[in-house]
């Protein structure tokens, strides 16, 4: 049965959002803060798929990897890890972290804004219109005053090769709730779920053979990927790149499972992991009562709005845009949307030019992103390559991370690089991306940067506490001086 009552002002609501994972909590929290009425609907768990098999999994069962590594590059603390992890105490984290997959506390959380929360599958059903059907047969159906807003999320996709049925492949939801390590996996894909998921198997004791298409992390610098392969091939995995899956076989379901490769070689695995791209979550929404082509990624202008929807109501926040497939750009994207949504129901002018309070202007310019490696990846804004494919005049500053003392002291041979794309015209920076451990932390200040489109020249001042990893800012800057000079 429904968690809301079966029906609420005869079933109309100012906004109806389906999907009630952070992308979905996002827009209802704004549109409530704004006054209106709100009904949230999901048909698996209240949270989503980052909560439950995504980002928050992930990184759970990551940071044991992740904090063993750092330990063994600083001597003294190097020599009392001694052992494997304990991989039951890394799993119940794990389990922990994602509350043993009970949504209870965050459909509170949906209830405790004021929004009606209904379980169940909602279709759109025409213009302002969604019928939800929940697990016993019971309908509802409900209708938008205002807008509808669509954050239903992406789901994996498969290569279409022979034997990928037959294989029953491991996906992003089995490499992250799984609580037994295989002896031997291969990954396929090198990608950030790729890499990441590399990175976790070996840490956990399998031995991981990660196959990669082009290069690991293809739309990061160059330098991002060779720098994680290296670290990866040091721990003990084989990393391939240059190379494809043609085919795979399983005729045993219990046995091991065989990966054909497009260079004649085979290889066997007990468990294989596809992380081979994302296909928009939209082919069983209704798509085609609106005129809409189902299982198709959803275009929007600034606010959100899809594009070739009369009347200005429908939605789409999240991975279903195919703007940024991150969870935290998602919630940015809901925030401005539950903001916009909330003026065009006041009748309030819109703020959505470029960087306003109603415009996505992030999604263009500087969005940030981390992949938890061993080295961490972190970038925000464009790399030399995109900027230059843009039309802007870049020069590039690069340095090792290792020349702020700071690194040094955080682990001894710190590995790691960091590149500023810098904006020859305006001498702002357009981009930034640093290797190395723990710098996922720094790159909220490259973030700062980026969307302040803040001049060199003022940010010479500002000053990095030492001795701390970010005095790499003072080295970056000052190298980008000496080479303008």
């Amino acid at each position: 049965m429904s968690e809301a009552p079966e029906t609420q002002d005869n079933g109309v609501y100012d906004v109806i959002v389906l999907g009630a994972g952070p992308v979905g909590q996002n827009v209802a929290d704004r549109a409530r803060a704004a006054g209106l009425s709100v009904a949230v609907v999901e048909r698996e768990l209240v949270g989503g798929e980052c909560s439950y098999w995504a980002c928050v999994p992930s990184k759970a069962l990551l940071r044991p990897v992740i904090a063993v590594a750092e330990a063994r590059r600083v001597d003294g603390a190097r020599q009392a890890v001694t052992g494997p992890l304990d991989t039951e105490a890394v799993f119940a984290r794990r389990d922990r972290y994602v509350t043993e997959w009970d949504d209870g506390g965050q459909a509170l959380f949906v209830k405790g804004i004021g929004a009606d929360l209904y379980r169940g599958h909602g279709r759109i059903d025409g213009p302002r219109r969604v019928t939800i059907t929940s697990d016993d047969g019971a309908r509802h159906t409900l209708t938008a005053r205002h807008a509808v807003a669509l954050a239903t999320g992406s789901k994996p996709v498969l290569p279409d090769v022979p034997g990928i049925e037959e294989a029953r492949p491991w996906t992003n939801r089995h490499g992250t709730d799984s609580s037994a390590v295989p002896a031997r996996l291969a990954v396929v894909g090198g990608g950030g779920v790729g890499v990441e998921m590399a990175t976790l198997w070996q840490g956990l004791g399998s031995h991981v053979t990660l196959l990669a298409r082009h290069t690991l992390l293809p739309r990061m610098e160059r330098f991002a990927g060779e720098l994680v392969a290296q670290s990866l091939t040091e721990a003990g995995a084989d990393v391939r790149t240059n190379v494809r899956v043609t085919a795979v076989r399983r005729p045993d379901p219990a046995g091991p499972v065989t990966l054909f490769l497009d260079d004649g070689t085979e290889l066997e695995a007990d468990e294989a992991l596809f992380a081979t791209g994302r296909r928009a979550a939209t082919d069983d929404l209704g798509m085609d009562t609106i005129g809409l082509t189902p299982g198709t990624w959803l275009d929007v202008d600034t606010t959100g709005l899809v594009e070739g929807v009369d009347g200005a109501w429908l939605y789409a926040l999240g991975d279903i845009n195919h703007r940024a497939l991150l969870t935290h750009q998602g919630k940015y994207q809901a925030r401005t949307a539950g903001d916009a949504i909330a003026a065009r129901a006041a009748g309030r002018p819109l703020d959505d030019a470029p960087w306003g309070d109603h415009a996505t202007t992030a999604d263009q310019h500087a969005v940030p992103q981390v992949f938890f490696t061993d080295p961490e990846a972190a970038a925000v804004g464009l790399s030399a390559e995109q900027a230059e494919r843009a039309g802007h005049r870049v020069r590039t500053v690069d340095l090792d991370m290792n020349a702020a003392q700071g690194a040094n002291l955080f682990a001894d041979g710190y590995p790691g690089h960091a590149r500023l794309v810098i904006d020859r015209d305006r001498d702002v920076l357009l981009g930034a991306t640093f290797v190395g451990p723990g710098v996922g932390e720094l790159l909220h200040s490259a973030t700062v940067a980026v969307v302040g489109e803040v001049p060199l020249k003022r940010l010479r001042h500002a000053v990095a506490s030492f001795p701390t990893v970010s005095e790499i800012w003072i080295f970056l800057i000052a190298a980008a001086r000496d080479a303008e000079d």
